[in-house]
């Protein structure tokens, strides 16, 4: 039986999240076990390609110990698909109340995606705490995160959006970041040589990654 999800316990999985684009489905399985060999299993698959539904149903079907998720959610439809593909998890760039209900419909926890302190009381009116900063660095960064601690105290944060193996520290030394979100565990030319093991050592060079909250 597969294990009960939360916002949290996904984010609290591993440092940090990887933020991936596919344009293969033969590529998502070999890629979903090379990242989860390098101790990184929470993978959000977008949406934003044609190939990404067939992606999150092969990982899901062929990879059951990751935990693959939907990124790029913008609406209700989406939210459907993705369950229906085998998706556990969703991701949303931003949030609407009807992303939020159509997640909770579909029983898929939902990491809404929030830049402003607006949209951080909207999803906490619904019910969300574990929110995605995102774009973490285009709006605000580690300032804006900084300012947030004070009136949002309990949220915990994803930040996603120009956070590099670089700069990930420095977001995950903050209280209120529980991991960071991530494109540079998947390179796009890394995945068109089907470079497997370098995956996993991005992926175990990740999960290494020490964090405060």
């Amino acid at each position: 039986m597969a294990e009960q999800l939360t916002a949290l316990s996904i984010m609290q999985d591993a440092p940090v999240i990887p933020v991936i684009v596919l344009r293969d489905v033969n590529h998502a399985v070999s890629m979903a076990k090379a990242l989860v060999a390098g101790g990184i299993r929470v993978l959000e698959v977008t949406l934003r390609t044609p190939q990404g539904l067939g992606a999150i149903e092969a990982i899901a079907k062929s990879v059951p110990e990751a935990i693959v998720g939907a990124g790029t959610v913008r609406n209700a439809a989406d939210a459907r698909a993705a369950a229906a593909a085998g998706a556990r998890f969703a991701v949303s760039p931003g949030y609407t109340s009807s992303v939020g209900e159509a997640c909770r419909e579909a029983r898929l926890p939902l990491l809404p995606g929030v830049s402003t302190s607006s949209e951080i009381m909207q999803a906490q009116q619904d019910g969300f705490n574990e929110l995605k900063f995102f774009p973490a660095l285009q709006a605000g960064g580690i300032n804006m995160l900084k300012a947030w601690q004070g009136p949002f105290a309990e949220v915990r944060f994803c930040p996603t959006g120009g956070i590099t193996p670089a700069n990930a520290p420095e977001f995950l030394a903050l209280k209120n970041v529980v991991c960071v979100g991530g494109s540079w565990l998947v390179p796009t030319d890394t995945l068109e040589r089907g470079d497997w093991e370098h995956i996993t050592l991005l992926a175990r060079e990740a999960a290494a990654l020490p964090r405060k909250a």
